[in-house]
């Protein structure tokens, strides 16, 4: 049977405070991405599952620990899965399942004080046994140790993590509709309420995916 192993070492104060400097949390211990898992299973989120867990040291600079879970076996990434997206369109009801889904996951985080740092979709692993279009399908979530918990997640948080994602699958094809589907499932509101109350949010949203894009690529897909 297969397992996957994290192992965190010392980072050292100079790291430490650099990330603090930064306006960023360090991550000094494999005890971040144990809290997290729990609380994606205490907010019904698939994700991977523990066996194993171990710390050592009490000075933040030096702390040893390890994080054993069990492999995510016939899964694909989102990013994989959707790789040819654009130039082979899928089925519509597996799309729109996929999108539901995610926007669903996002939504439950961000209402429950959790953003992830890095939600990106190739962070998703979809269950090959599954079948979006026709049946409920499991979406694993993964790569938690930078997740946040806090009461309320802050506004920037959440931009930075849905400008994440759509950052990700600008070159999948989406279209505007599959944007508002995502907006709607997300917002839990119709998309008049949206474009009155929260269209100042969604432009952040977007300006920020696209600044990441143009880092990257400079060069934007036709839909932006």
């Amino acid at each position: 049977k297969g397992y996957f192993v994290k192992v965190h070492r010392g980072i050292g104060w100079g790291e430490i405070l650099k990330n603090i400097f930064s306006l960023k949390w360090p991550v000094v211990s494999a005890r971040n991405e144990l809290s997290a898992i729990n609380k994606c299973e205490e907010l019904g989120i698939a994700t991977m599952k523990v066996v194993g867990f171990g710390e050592r040291g009490t000075a933040p600079d030096r702390l040893e620990s390890f994080l054993i879970t069990e492999e995510l076996e016939n899964t694909v990434s989102l990013e994989e899965f959707c790789i040819n997206w654009k130039n082979n369109p899928p089925d519509f009801r597996l799309k729109t399942a996929l999108i539901r889904k995610v926007a669903g996951i996002a939504r439950i985080l961000h209402r429950n004080g959790v953003n992830h740092r890095d939600f990106y979709i190739c962070h998703f692993l979809l269950d090959r046994k599954s079948n979006p279009s026709s049946s409920p399908f499991n979406l694993y979530l993964i790569d938690l140790h930078r997740v946040q918990i806090r009461k309320h997640t802050p506004r920037r948080w959440i931009i930075k993590d849905l400008s994440g994602l759509f950052f990700s699958s600008m070159d999948i094809g989406l279209t505007k509709r599959d944007l508002f589907r995502f907006m709607k499932v997300y917002s839990g509101k119709p998309l008049r309420s949206i474009f009155k109350e929260d269209l100042h949010f969604w432009r952040q949203v977007l300006d920020r995916a696209v600044k990441l894009y143009k880092k990257d690529f400079k060069r934007l897909p036709a839909l932006f």
